[in-house]
């Protein structure tokens, strides 16, 4: 078993920045990708950003130039910098971790969920 658990969401001004981490933790388990998705009140989730455990990185358009996602594969950590933010990114935000536990077990991990909520 593998347990995320997320941190950094809060209640931030148009313009302003937050810093979303989550952290993996369990035993006998290996990361490959690492990410975010986000839920908007009554829509389904969507992806936001993902990292491979060599660091190539994607993002959806709609965050592009304002979020970054890093991980800190000793930690098993990703991380989400979300700068410029808009009302519009207002959501619940998921990490997840595509994990395997051996052999031909391969899983994917969600996080709880934090809320980010955008003043304008």
């Amino acid at each position: 078993q593998v347990q995320l658990v997320e941190s950094g969401g809060g209640l931030v001004q148009a313009g302003g920045s937050l810093r979303l981490s989550c952290a993996a933790s369990g035993s006998s388990f290996t990361i490959n990708v690492m990410g975010w998705y986000r839920q908007f009140p009554g829509k389904q989730r969507e992806p936001v950003a993902t990292i491979i455990s060599l660091g190539t990185t994607n993002y959806a358009d709609s965050v592009k130039g304002r979020f970054t996602i890093s991980r800190d594969n000793a930690k098993n950590t990703v991380y989400l910098q979300m700068n410029s933010l808009k009302p519009e990114d207002t959501a619940v935000y998921y990490c997840y971790a595509n994990v395997n536990l051996g052999s031909d077990a391969n899983y994917r991990y969600w996080g709880q969920g934090t809320q980010v909520t955008v003043s304008s």
